[in-house]
């Protein structure tokens, strides 16, 4: 059931929803004027309550309290959101709405207060994504007893005055952006047997008819005429073949030529330098970037921005066979290079190369490619941040800006020449591994041989991708990283 969200000029005091929520901010509680109207309304039980509950309203905080019967509404939702000064940002804004919505899951309507300076069109739409992201829950899979018994169908953002139909038409945009951000977790989420590469190649399909969108899908024969033999390699162990898409979304007069490429190994086995049994099943998130790539096109159709955007995708399964690509051998490749493999497990980088070449030739303005691609990436950032590599300093800027309005971590890493070294071989151009320490600047030392001159940012997402609990705007399992950082990076341009 899709969520329905509306403005109200109603206060939360008035509400008929079955659980309000208010944002509180880490200061004096009795000095919030929301806080002190509902702690009148409750018989002056709330600050009582918050106080036993150490209840501060830093960030991550959250108190869930009924009502006692003395508001229309049966619960009451207190958020934190940390030290605030002024208006709070796009980014607390939309975790406020996500936690809020969050919370409110078992219940089937939910009535958020606004804080008071909270009120333009980019506030709006972030609210409209948080709530929209927060009351995700991907239960395809679950039956009888397992089903979750209601689901969240109705919110109501209260905010006092009058309203616009932009203001309006602002909130609905952000609904719009979650449900897109949605698609990606749901990729990621679906189970391996489900999603393969034809399957990546079907949600394109949807996408690209809802969206009317242009689509190019090559299958296992096309993706060899078309000389992408590291792709062609990399698939060629699996019984689910391989796929090539490419969406494109092309307004009249674009501002700029923007390519994403994503990596859609939809499970990694490790092929014949297979993986360990621990962890192995957390590969099936290992098309995480291509999972951002398509959802990245969904809402552009539905954003329309004045800039010329082209999704890629390499889609491939690497399972061991009698058919398997092998350690020692030597592939070309679309740019040309000749590549020696060194180690099936570092497949990814293969399918992107000739994904990237393919980029080029689109002559673009910049490619940005995201995948879940090293351990290394993991081992220097943790699990909350994505890495990410470029040369240009003003590109980088823009880039990091993009990533704090969407409140998602990103670091940059340095491209060390002198590790460029490690990928050389004596039998072909180039090696695709490194030696194990600068794991993830190899790898995009790697990527880079394919880009030629063409500007371009790698991003190395192979921690944020998957949640193992909710946090922030994420849920527990697929969380659609980087998703709203790409939406505000191409709107960046126009």
């Amino acid at each position: 059931m899709p969520l329905t969200v509306k403005l109200s000029s109603s206060s939360v005091l008035d509400s008929s929803a079955e659980v309000i929520a208010v944002g509180v901010t880490e200061a004096a509680l009795e000095k919030q004027k929301a806080l002190v109207a509902l702690d009148e309304a409750l018989h002056e039980q709330l600050f009582v309550h918050a106080g036993r509950a150490k209840f501060t309203g830093a960030v991550g905080q959250v108190l869930d309290i009924p009502t006692w019967g003395h508001l229309p509404a049966a619960r009451l939702v207190l958020v934190g959101m940390g030290k605030i000064k002024g208006s709070p940002d796009l980014a607390a804004l939309r975790t406020l709405a996500a936690a809020a919505s969050r919370q409110a899951l078992s219940a089937a309507s939910l009535a958020l207060a606004l804080p008071e300076k909270a009120s333009g069109l980019e506030q709006l739409r972030a609210v409209g994504e948080g709530l929209g992201l927060g009351a995700y829950r991907f239960t395809k899979y679950l039956t009888g007893k397992r089903r979750p018994e209601s689901e969240l169908a109705e919110v109501e953002v209260c905010r006092s005055g009058k309203h616009t139909p932009a203001e309006a038409k602002a909130l609905q945009t952000g609904v719009a952006v979650a449900a897109s951000v949605a698609l990606a977790r749901d990729a990621v989420n679906e189970p391996p047997n489900e999603l393969t590469p034809e399957g990546l190649a079907e949600l394109a399909r949807d996408i690209a008819k809802r969206g009317k969108l242009k689509l190019k899908v090559l299958d296992k024969k096309g993706i060899a005429a078309a000389n992408m033999k590291l792709h062609y390699a990399v698939g060629q162990g699996s019984t689910n073949e391989p796929r090539f898409i490419h969406l494109t979304y092309q307004p009249s007069k674009p501002r700029a030529k923007l390519v994403f490429v994503g990596k859609g190994l939809t499970f990694d086995s490790g092929g014949l330098c297979i993986k360990p049994a621990q962890g192995m099943g957390e590969m099936k998130s290992d098309m995480g970037g291509a999972a951002a790539v398509l959802a990245l096109m969904d809402a552009v159709a539905a954003l329309k921005p004045g800039v010329e955007v082209h999704g890629i995708v390499g889609a491939a399964e690497n399972m061991p066979d009698g058919n398997a690509y092998r350690p020692g051998d030597v592939f070309g490749s679309l740019d040309g290079k000749t590549v020696e493999i060194i180690n099936t497990d570092a497949e990814g980088r293969l399918v992107l190369a000739d994904a990237l070449a393919y980029a080029r030739q689109l002559e673009p303005d910049l490619i940005v490619d995201a995948a879940t691609l090293t351990g290394a990436c993991l081992v220097a950032l943790g699990k909350n941040c994505s890495a990410y590599y470029v040369e240009d300093d003003k590109t980088a800027k823009r880039f990091e800006a993009a990533a704090a309005q969407a409140g998602e971590q990103f670091w940059r890493m340095p491209l060390l020449e002198e590790l460029r070294e490690q990928l050389k071989s004596d039998v072909a151009d180039l090696k695709h591994t490194g030696e194990r320490y600068g794991g993830s600047i190899s790898a995009a030392l790697f990527l880079q041989e394919f880009v030629g001159d063409t500007p371009w940012i790698h991003c190395d997402v192979a921690g944020p991708v998957l949640a193992e609990r909710p946090r922030g705007i994420y849920p527990k399992g697929g969380t659609g990283h980087p998703v709203l950082t790409f939406i505000s990076f191409v709107e960046s341009f126009g």
